[in-house]
């Protein structure tokens, strides 16, 4: 399995720190953002990864490297102009290949996320080995989370491991998500599109799969989060 992280945004509310760091490489407990998440795939034998920038791109180059410093493959997608994230993907999809691949927002704090589970989790088959008609099969799933004070009405519900677009509670896409990459064969590599919408269409078919993540989890969105994650442990 391959990995592909979104590193391309702008980090606008992490200004001025972003107006000469990408806020991925801003660190957090001596590393790099984007690095917890390098370093976690790796852990899972996950080493083939992608990474599409725009904003100071080339310094996640001469950041990262080709990833041999981690145990990592490493290659890039250089954006001119960031594409959001489904537009990320289609850009990257020669880079992605044909199989289901993880993405993930390389400015979430995760650091003990376990991606062994996201190997498995769209299956061809059912419990019982009988192959699933295309048509039925997800073509995603996405991790949720409790909803973070700065999102409280959340994304999505969870029925049963199967994503809906409505219900109750509703909890937070938390980023992280395993894509077939023919999900996105109608975005052409430069369109600018997002995920959400792109999610939302076959969460109402009913092929998105998903679960709660009830780790450590936090999209660092401001300079002031930033500081108390780095804030010694003790006393925390």
């Amino acid at each position: 399995m391959k990995a592909m992280i979104f590193a391309a945004g702008r980090g606008e509310r992490m200004r001025p720190l972003t107006d000469t760091c990408p806020k991925p490489l801003l660190k957090v407990r001596g590393r790099p953002l984007i690095v917890w998440q390098i370093l976690n795939l790796v852990r899972a034998g996950i080493t083939e990864i992608v990474i599409n920038h725009a904003h100071l791109g080339h310094l996640f180059e001469e950041t990262l490297g080709d990833g041999s410093q981690f145990g990592a493959q490493i290659q890039y997608s250089a954006e001119g102009a960031a594409l959001e994230t489904a537009g990320g993907i289609a850009k990257a999809r020669h880079l992605l290949g044909e199989e289901a691949f993880v993405a993930i927002s390389g400015d979430i704090y995760i650091p003990h996320f376990d991606f062994e589970q996201v190997k498995t989790v769209l299956e061809d088959s059912d419990l019982w080995g009988n192959p699933i008609p295309l048509d039925k099969r997800d073509v995603a799933w996405i991790y949720l989370v409790k909803n973070p004070p700065h999102h409280p009405d959340g994304d999505f519900a969870l029925n049963s491991f199967s994503i809906a677009n409505e219900g109750s509670p509703l909890f937070t896409f938390a980023n992280i998500g395993v894509y077939r990459p023919q999900m996105f064969d109608a975005i052409a590599p430069g369109e600018h599109a997002k995920l959400g919408p792109l999610l939302r269409e076959y969460a109402a078919r009913g092929q998105v799969g998903g679960e709660i993540y009830r780790g450590e989890w936090i999209n660092v969105g401001t300079v002031e989060q930033l500081e108390e994650l780095n804030t010694p442990l003790a006393g925390r």
